[in-house]
């Protein structure tokens, strides 16, 4: 299997070095050549099927070429050895919950299966290679567990100053080891676009090997339709019309849903849910994709104003609009709306939802006012208590902090202010 650059303008790669680079020479994410639906008697038996083999089947055909099956085996095991229950909240209406990893967000998923991929990849290889993310919220956590002490490799987060909550920059800027927290004075616009400017630096790239841990990396995107997968299995046996909403922020975990869709996976529609940061619900209505600067809102790892992986996601429907609206819609969400429904979801269910779930919750919502007879799952991408102050204050109600965040809590925190790209640059070059 290999993979090409979105752009066109640079040569394919293996696996491997689709996660090694990061990003292609041409500035383009990489994308698989093909897509190959797994065969049907795979869905009709899956309920059968353990998370393992599951996760196997769906993964297999994108890696096979560079990860042995022993191998790919002892990654996964590794990294899905935790729960991904669904929890009916109303009727027709369930959320699945994606925080019982060890940072207790849904990046864990895909952070540490390439965490163990580029450890696998850098034993092959004399020299380190670093890398390079940009975090809006919990991508930066996530990647910091799943790499800490992973040899061969030195990770960088670059996080917006103030713009991220309390308990996810503890889980980012308190490990110490090989990682290294840049606090940038700007958005995570700002950051993205310096980690983007790193890899087109000539002089960079001349003195080290960097690759990226955000979802444009396809060891960190294409992991995530491991759980879209697990949530079917569950949901089998329901004979219902299914309806995913997703909190999309930089749109991975939508358009790896999409990519399970594609494997054969019986779905009705897809709901991309976002905050006021609305791009892409702009263009599913006007076809004309405008990307704007983005806005601070208490769903903090949606605040995302030109998502990367939308190219991935028109991609896969030929950037057809007529096809792509047949299988997204999607909606926006003020702060207001957002706090109202977790009240609402609270009160009455007494199920406490964080921001981003409860927006997703929103968009769900919103789709089954045309489509009352779907079954709809909700993404909970994160515990509750990593927005603390916001829960609490909106729900009037204290949350009980679980063992995977006390042991940070009282961690000192350490990072590097920086406001330019001369600045990450000198810091990597110092490295």
């Amino acid at each position: 299997m290999n993979f090409y650059s979105l752009n066109k303008k640079a040569p394919k790669v293996s696996f491997k070095d689709a996660v090694v680079k990061g990003i292609a020479p041409d500035r383009g994410l990489y994308f698989p050549e093909k897509i190959t639906p797994l065969p049907a008697t795979f869905f009709e038996e899956i309920d059968s099927l353990s998370n393992y083999e599951i996760a196997f089947e769906a993964i297999h055909q994108f890696v096979c070429e560079d990860i042995s099956q022993n191998k790919l085996n002892t990654i996964l095991e590794d990294v899905l050895d935790f729960d991904f229950p669904v929890i009916e909240i109303e009727d027709n209406i369930a959320t699945l919950e994606l925080f019982h990893g060890p940072t207790m967000a849904f990046k864990d998923v895909g952070a540490r299966f390439m965490a163990r991929c580029l450890g696998h990849f850098s034993k092959e290889k004399s020299n380190e290679v670093t890398v390079l993310v940009a975090t809006s919220g919990d991508t930066g956590g996530a990647v910091a567990n799943g790499f800490l002490g992973v040899e061969g490799v030195n990770v960088v987060i670059l996080y917006p100053s103030g713009k991220v909550s309390d308990i996810q920059e503890r889980q980012l800027t308190t490990l110490g080891q090989n990682i290294a927290a840049l606090e940038v004075d700007g958005t995570f616009d700002d950051c993205q676009k310096m980690v983007k400017t790193a890899f087109l630096d000539a002089e960079l790239l001349e003195n080290m090997q960097l690759t990226s841990a955000n979802s444009i990396n396809v060891a960190r995107w294409l992991p995530q339709l491991f759980y879209f997968l697990f949530t079917y299995k569950q949901l089998k046996s329901k004979n219902k019309e299914i309806v995913f909403s997703v909190p999309s922020g930089n749109f991975g975990n939508i358009c790896a849903g999409m990519v399970a869709q594609k494997l054969g996976m019986p779905v009705t529609q897809f709901v991309a849910s976002t905050n006021v940061n609305d791009t892409v619900p702009q263009f599913m209505r006007t076809q004309n994709y405008k990307p704007k600067p983005s806005t601070a809102t208490i769903s903090n790892a949606m605040d995302v104003g030109d998502p990367s992986n939308f190219i991935r996601i028109r991609h896969l429907y030929k950037d057809n609009f007529d096809m792509l609206k047949q299988n997204l819609s999607s909606y926006s969400f003020t702060d207001a709306e957002t706090k109202e429904a977790m009240l609402k979801i609270y009160k009455e269910s007494g199920y406490i939802t964080d921001p981003h779930g409860a927006v997703g919750y929103l968009g769900l919502k919103k789709f089954k006012e045309e489509h009352p007879s779907a079954y709809g799952i909700f993404l909970e991408t994160a515990h509750p208590v990593k927005f603390l102050d916001v829960v609490e204050e909106t729900l009037g109600k204290s949350l009980e902090i679980p063992p995977q965040i006390q042991k940070v809590m009282d961690k000192e925190k350490n990072s590097i202010k920086i406001s330019t790209y001369k600045e990450v640059k000198d810091y990597l070059l110092g490295r």
